[in-house]
């Protein structure tokens, strides 16, 4: 084994040395940098040069012996790239480690400069805190927020040069800086977390508004502002305490991506004899009787064909993918991460992915977006109860049964055995199949969803109820940019549901961020939604304690949030007429309560034998 690694350091050497003649930046090094002090000391470098490493017979040598090179392999077929796998020493000290590509035939060498950091002093103080229930996430499509900087809204080279408001799939221009200079809104508004769809370059030709066909993993998108803006807004952000999410696509890539264009070798990506199409069929994975092929065709067809589908089952794209998501939260401060298309992702290699980065930053929330259909199928790729092969460790999903067959059918079907506010509470109540339920992440909208206004028919009582819901039950809220302010629409197509927040650029008729520009009712339903969120806030029984639900009866869903300090009382009465609840058979949580005030209205009322609740209403009582 010695003699190997010897031979293989002397063959490596002389690739290095081959690239004396190339220019310096004519080399490209995957992960970018890394830092000292990680728990994991193994780090696979990637090293790309586009227009080859000429030659067959090379080595690679460092410098350092707190850096040390174990072994390098180069893909068949495709000398553009190299492969090192390296050791970081425990003891390892921050700067500037050398590697040398040599080549003993041509005599050539050349000097690559890779960096280690130190590691921040702050992570686990005012970054990398992680999510929590006592959060309140607000989800923002950057291109669709606000234009910070007008200068970076078209980049010369970059294959996408739209810049159209009036046209839904072009450009319009929104950066992180102009999330950040929106700071003090959502900081009055009660938000304490920010999840940007993805910020990855997208040099694709079209489409590039939403992120999510990344073309180069290590390059954050220049048109939203590059790595400085999003640093920026990082370090804003943690400032006041507030947190940043970033949005994960291990599936698939931007068929741009320099990976697909120049393949480091034919099992990078799934490729099938003909363009096969993801069937989108989830119930496959965990089906019993699922064959093969089915299996197959769900988690190695392509999502759509402008992205193709990633071989995670190869070591090297697996090493790739991770060492990405660990520099980013290093790099970047992130507090957690939502992972795009979970269930079409090779799982084994995503239990992989979260235990990577769980064991480096165990405060880090991780949740996958799961948007399936039915509550078995929803909790197998999360931590849950079942006893079956497969054995998830993702913390937590976004919740898309309370939405589909929650929320959304209690505010738009009649109460029924099964139907209304009797779906809210049959949802909820399958709550044991999770490990974690608080982990989960709820919500109304999203980017892919119809805005949850326009699906309860501009009813605006009706959208008051759901957030009122999403405000007070068990789990991690998340609120699309906008809903607060009455933005609507059908995603049909999804880009109607994308659409410019008002205000967010300079000429703008009505700026909605403040609360002269917004209609009365428009800033009626911000303050109903921000007295919701403070309250929310300081509330130890909403953000950490436990909930207790009661069979709905004539159309009203009554649920308590309880803990030793507080109980908090929802009364949801989704009928077009008040109605007359008896209160006797709460007495478990009631016991010992005379007085509930209303947290939007600040109105307290004595609690009786019967409380009288208005039409289409949820009150939320503190209890006292």
């Amino acid at each position: 084994m010695k003699l190997f690694y010897r031979q293989s350091l002397i063959a490596t050497m002389a690739l290095l040395t081959c690239l004396a003649t190339y220019a310096q930046d004519d080399v490209k090094v995957y992960p970018t940098h890394w830092w000292t002090g990680m728990k994991n000391r193994q780090l696979q470098l990637m090293i790309y040069r586009p227009s080859g490493l000429t030659s067959s017979k090379h080595t690679v040598l460092s410098n350092s012996a707190d850096f040390k090179v174990i072994r390098h392999w180069r893909p068949t077929g495709n000398n553009h790239y190299l492969f090192v796998d390296v050791e970081i020493a425990a003891n390892a000290k921050p700067g500037i480690k050398q590697l040398t590509l040599a080549n003993t035939i041509l005599s050539e060498q050349v000097k690559i400069n890779y960096e280690l950091k130190a590691r921040s002093k702050q992570n686990g103080k005012t970054r990398i805190k992680g999510i929590t229930s006592e959060d309140l996430i607000y989800l923002i499509m950057p291109d669709r927020f606000s234009n910070g900087d007008p200068s970076n809204d078209r980049i010369a080279g970059m294959k996408d040069q739209s810049l159209n408001r009036k046209e839904i799939f072009d450009r319009h221009g929104g950066d992180l800086q102009g999330v950040e200079n929106h700071l003090d809104y959502l900081q009055d508004l009660g938000v304490t977390a920010v999840w940007l769809n993805p910020v990855l370059q997208n040099d694709m030709p079209s489409r590039t508004e939403h992120g999510y066909a990344a073309t180069d993993h290590y390059t954050i998108e220049p048109r939203i502002g590059g790595a400085a803006a999003y640093h920026s807004l990082s370090n804003a952000l943690h400032k006041r305490g507030m947190k940043l999410i970033q949005d994960a696509v291990y599936n698939h890539v931007g068929i741009e991506h320099f990976l697909f264009r120049d393949l480091p070798d034919s099992t990078w990506f799934h490729f099938w004899p003909r363009y096969t199409n993801t069937t989108y069929k989830d119930q496959v994975l965990m089906d019993p009787y699922a064959a093969a092929i089915d299996k197959k065709k769900m988690s190695d067809g392509w999502f759509v064909p402008s992205m193709p589908d990633l071989n995670q089952r190869n070591p090297y794209v697996g090493n790739f993918l991770i060492q990405h998501a660990l520099w980013c939260t290093e790099e970047f401060g992130l507090d957690g991460w939502r992972i795009d298309t979970y269930a079409y992702n090779d799982l084994d290699f995503m239990n992989r992915c979260n235990k990577a980065l769980l064991d480096e930053y165990p405060q880090l929330h991780i949740f996958g977006e799961t948007w399936v259909h039915g509550i078995p199928n929803q909790s197998f790729f999360t931590e849950n109860v079942y006893q079956i092969p497969f054995k998830s460790n993702l913390p937590a999903i976004t919740d898309f049964q309370l939405n589909l067959y929650g929320i959304v059918p209690a505010l738009t079907q009649p109460f029924g055995w099964t139907e209304g506010v009797n779906r809210l509470y049959l949802t909820a109540s399958n709550d044991f199949v999770y490990k974690h339920p608080m982990k989960q992440v709820i919500f109304l909208d999203n980017h892919d969803l119809s805005r949850f206004l326009s699906v309860v028919g501009d009813d605006v009582q009706k959208l008051k109820i759901g957030l009122a819901w999403l405000l007070t039950f068990r789990g991690v809220p998340q609120l699309y940019y906008g809903t607060e302010v009455m933005m609507k629409n059908h995603a049909n197509p999804d880009g109607l549901v994308r659409l410019d927040f008002p205000g967010g650029w300079a000429g703008d008729s009505a700026n909605k961020f403040t609360a002269q520009g917004r209609t009365p009712a428009e800033d009626s339903l911000f303050n109903y939604t921000r007295a919701l969120a403070r309250f929310r806030k300081k509330s130890s029984a909403i953000k950490t304690g436990k909930l207790m639900q009661y069979v709905p009866e004539d159309g009203v869903y009554v649920y308590f949030r309880y803990d030793a300090r507080q109980t908090v009382m929802c009364i949801m009465n989704i009928s077009e007429e008040a109605k007359e609840i008896n209160t006797a058979r709460f007495e478990e949580r009631l016991k010992g309560f005379k007085e509930g005030r209303e947290v939007t209205t600040g109105k307290s009322s004595t609690i009786s034998a019967t409380i009288k609740i208005p039409a289409k209403t949820q009150w939320v009582l503190e209890l006292q």
